[in-house]
């Protein structure tokens, strides 16, 4: 039993004060407010449920930096895949761990308890297999056991370069497998979860419509049994174009026509629909998984956000490309795509109300529903996915309970985070993950190795 005090705290009935929370394997099992800290009680100033990162392709952190060189002509997402394609050529599975530790190691700091991990680097440089068809995916539940944070193993079916079933092109051949292999790699992913804790969980990742087939599509949905199910969907204007060139159809409508789309299901940059695609997905109750900083940093463009919103659609937050890891970051950043797009304030909240509460509580919950997590709000029975934050910072000293949570989005840094549990695993205390020193001595190891390849 781990019991933990806290002055404040957000339950899912309100703000509650003197709160303090008894979790045991893992879950909440008391809340006692208005009430006194015991002795061993771990004290903190304002608990929060913690967020979810729903959409991570961790290697790419260890890119970030180097793609912001514009090359002659118009620079876009497409270049910057191709610079993509040659750096995977060079990550060994050593790297690949200690920079999926980096990633999940800062992405807890930053107050995130949880993480998704859509898997696509599967093989070895030629297009090989290992030995052992998932020695990635370990390498990702490894770091996931190194960090502690909660992980939602998302293996992608990645099997062609364009739709029509182009073939794959040299610098995607670690990623591909037909349906049949990556359905035992599928099940070897599955199996290896046995060595993590129980919270974590394996879903499934169709990579996008241009990187499967339909009738792939139909035979992977079919081995998925159970789980969340992820896919790119409508990041590019040119994914679009193409989809509907190949499909007959613009990707939203043709997934939601062709396939039974519910919200066991996360599509991922939804950017590019019409406002009837918003509609028609939101209905689903599939969650939007939008990641802000990686989509401008990109040039993707931004979401259809009133209308998603006005409709009751439910969404998360992901750092994606890991080009920075924060969740103030994508929080603000989703905002301001909106402000900047409608010229205008205060977009992303139905009606009226706080839109700080609007994105960090709809993000807590849509990024536990994506992630296959019973967590998302503060409630006895949850799982122990908490952050605590220190309302005496000063970008937050001036606030009332009210309004703290805007504080949090659109003034303050991710400093503010003290704590984070991950399923009641203590990981980062006094705003310090307890593994930092060994996990960036990791990744400078391996990066100083791979620098010297490229």
């Amino acid at each position: 039993m781990v019991a933990i005090f806290a002055k404040r705290a957000l339950l899912s009935g309100g703000w509650a004060s003197n709160t303090r929370v008894e979790v045991e394997d893992g879950r909440i099992v008391s809340l006692q407010p208005a009430t006194a800290g015991q002795p061993g009680d771990v004290c903190v100033d304002t608990l929060l449920p913690a967020l979810a990162n729903l959409h991570s392709h961790a290697f790419q952190r260890a890119m970030a930096g180097m793609t912001e060189y514009r090359l002659a002509g118009r620079d876009s997402f497409w270049t910057w895949r191709d610079l993509m394609y040659r750096f995977t050529k060079h990550l060994t599975p050593d790297q690949v761990q200690a920079i999926a530790a980096l990633v999940y190691m800062e992405m807890q700091e930053a107050g995130y308890a949880s993480v998704g991990e859509f898997h696509y680097l599967h093989h070895q440089p030629d297009g090989k297999p290992y030995d052992r068809l998932t020695e990635l995916s370990d390498r990702i539940m490894e770091a996931a056991f190194e960090t502690g944070i909660g992980l939602t193993h998302l293996p992608v079916l990645y099997s062609y370069a364009g739709v029509g079933e182009k073939p794959l092109e040299p610098g995607q051949t670690r990623f591909g497998n037909n349906v049949d292999r990556f359905c035992k790699l599928f099940d070897q992913a599955r199996d290896a979860l046995g060595g993590l804790p129980d919270d974590c969980r394996v879903g499934i990742a169709p990579h996008s419509l241009r990187a499967t087939s339909p009738a792939d599509l139909v035979r992977v949905l079919a081995a998925r049994r159970d789980g969340p199910c992820h896919i790119h969907i409508a990041e590019q204007p040119k994914e679009v174009s193409e989809v509907q060139a190949g499909l007959g159809a613009r990707p939203v409508e043709w997934l939601l026509d062709n396939v039974q789309v519910d919200d066991s299901w996360c599509l991922i940059h939804a950017t590019h629909m019409t406002d009837q695609e918003t509609l028609d997905m939101a209905a689903t109750g599939a969650v939007a998984g939008l990641c802000p900083v990686t989509e401008a940093n990109l040039g993707d463009g931004p979401f259809n956000g009133a209308v998603f919103l006005g409709a009751g659609g439910t969404f998360g937050v992901g750092s994606d490309s890991n080009v920075l890891i924060s969740l103030t970051e994508e929080l603000r950043t989703l905002e301001y795509s909106q402000r900047l797009r409608d010229l205008s304030r205060n977009v992303m909240v139905a009606g009226e109300g706080s839109v700080g509460k609007t994105l960090y509580c709809g993000a807590a919950m849509g990024g536990a529903k994506a992630l296959g997590r019973d967590s998302g709000e503060f409630a006895v029975g949850k799982l122990a996915d908490l952050v605590a934050i220190d309302s005496q910072n000063p970008a937050l000293c001036a606030l009332t309970s009210e309004q703290l949570l805007d504080g949090l989005v659109f003034a303050a840094k991710d400093q503010v985070v003290t704590d984070v549990w991950s399923a009641g695993r203590h990981r980062v205390s006094e705003g310090r993950h307890i593994a930092r020193d060994q996990i960036v001595s990791n990744y400078r190891q391996a990066m100083t190795d791979l620098l010297a390849k490229l």
